[in-house]
């Protein structure tokens, strides 16, 4: 696992899990959503593509992403391993709405400065509303993908549950790596 993509629709734990493989396999951890927003109003950074691009061409990395239409493609064909966080409906919307309430509450930063607000809950592409009406589609895109003839040289590993995930993550641990020098 050198070229990792952590998949899965919004809430599903993608950041989290992907922070905390990149850290025991000393992989460059990269936040899609920190390239994506970088500007007020959650502007589109204009070089995204670009930037996605320069990150997927290097050996060794991590993203948190299924991946925008823009870098899609070439996420999927640069990455040796997909790990996808298929968690039922139920784990996924309780996660984005509890995180959604807590930076609503909390004002917290995110990507470009931006955050949170509660005026945004009543758009479509808030995150809770997005899990929601997105999942199936999601779900079942992320399955195409992954049985695609195009990505068979892939490692895929499909994640069922949060048990699942920390039990696998826990496993890389025992796989008894160790650090570069």
């Amino acid at each position: 696992m050198q070229r990792v993509l952590v998949v899965g629709i919004s809430g599903a734990g993608k950041s989290t899990l992907a922070r905390a493989l990149g850290r025991r396999l000393r992989l460059p951890y990269h936040e899609m959503d920190a390239l994506h927003f970088t500007g007020p109003g959650w502007a589109v950074s204009p070089t995204y593509a670009e930037d996605a691009a320069r990150i997927a061409g290097t050996d060794r990395w991590i993203f948190d992403s299924f991946g925008a239409p823009a870098v899609r493609d070439l996420l999927w064909e640069r990455a040796d391993t997909v790990v996808w966080l298929d968690h039922p409906r139920r784990v996924v919307m309780r996660r984005v709405l509890l995180r959604s309430l807590r930076r609503s509450l909390t004002r917290e930063r995110l990507f470009g400065g931006n955050r949170e607000s509660w005026r945004e809950w009543l758009r479509p592409d808030h995150p809770a509303w997005w899990a929601w009406s997105r999942y199936g589609s999601r779900r079942a895109e992320i399955g195409r993908r992954a049985a695609d003839a195009r990505f068979a040289p892939l490692t895929v590993i499909r994640l069922r549950s949060p048990g699942a995930a920390e039990a696998w993550l826990r496993a890389q641990d025992a796989e008894g790596r160790r650090p570069r020098t």
